[in-house]
């Protein structure tokens, strides 16, 4: 009785591995055709026959291991029944080791299949949401021609505003930065001037000549300040063209 019940165990737990081997390459064959998929936008038609067919091998297969899971189940349940026999009470310790064996063999099965069985079905629940996403993309772009011209001239709009503030504010440095250059050289004017004029003062004589200097510097000022101005001018019509 043991010994049939034991043949039985060693038959289904070798069936359960050349199962479980043929299911774990079910599922990376899965996973890798999917990342085909990904990487060749315009072979879509074979790869989702190809994950169909998968899909109902995973079902198929998981359908077979449960079954054989569960025939093992039965069979290691006899053999604890058996166990108990009253009459088999000399050989207890060796079938009590044995049937522990079994089990453990059956728990590390079950294990792997849940397992693999899990890492499957996340792998096609992902897949299937970035497939949605991915054809959802697809459809807006395809129906929103018009909406994605007027975008693309709102962002050419906005990219010339954008370059038009950022040459407002070049200008503006750049005139600040003469401002504080023009103060300091007005500040040096002035103490030389003074100083001339001490020296006017003391020499008469030179005094011409001081009212020489002064004219052609005020006409220097203007014409510095024409140039200035007119810089400025075109920078703006620049700016807002």
């Amino acid at each position: 009785m043991m010994f049939d019940l034991r043949k039985q165990a060693r038959q289904l737990e070798n069936e359960l591995d050349l199962k479980l081997v043929s299911f774990s390459k079910l599922c990376t064959s899965y996973s890798s055709s999917r990342d085909g998929r990904r990487g060749d936008s315009n072979s879509d038609t074979t790869p989702l026959l190809n994950n169909s067919t998968q899909d109902r091998m995973f079902e198929t297969m998981s359908v077979e291991i449960e079954q054989l899971l569960a025939k093992l189940t039965g069979v290691n349940d006899k053999m604890a029944e058996y166990t108990s026999t009253p009459g088999v009470t000399s050989l207890n310790a060796a079938l009590m080791h044995t049937l522990q064996r079994h089990r453990d063999i059956l728990q590390d099965y079950t294990h792997e299949f849940h397992k693999t069985k899990a890492n499957f079905l996340a792998i096609r629940e992902r897949e299937d949401l970035l497939g949605s996403v991915r054809k959802d993309i697809e459809t807006y772009k395809s129906g929103s021609g018009v909406n994605n011209r007027r975008t693309e001239l709102f962002l050419k709009e906005h990219e010339h505003l954008r370059n038009s503030d950022r040459l407002m504010d070049d200008t503006i440095s750049i005139a600040m930065a003469t401002k504080e250059n023009m103060t300091s050289q007005r500040g040096l004017l002035k103490s030389i001037h003074s100083r001339v004029n001490t020296l006017a003062n003391r020499f008469p004589a030179i005094n011409n000549l001081i009212q020489r200097i002064n004219l052609r510097k005020r006409r220097d000022s203007l014409i510095l300040g024409a140039v200035i101005g007119v810089c400025t001018i075109l920078l703006l019509l620049y700016a807002f063209h």
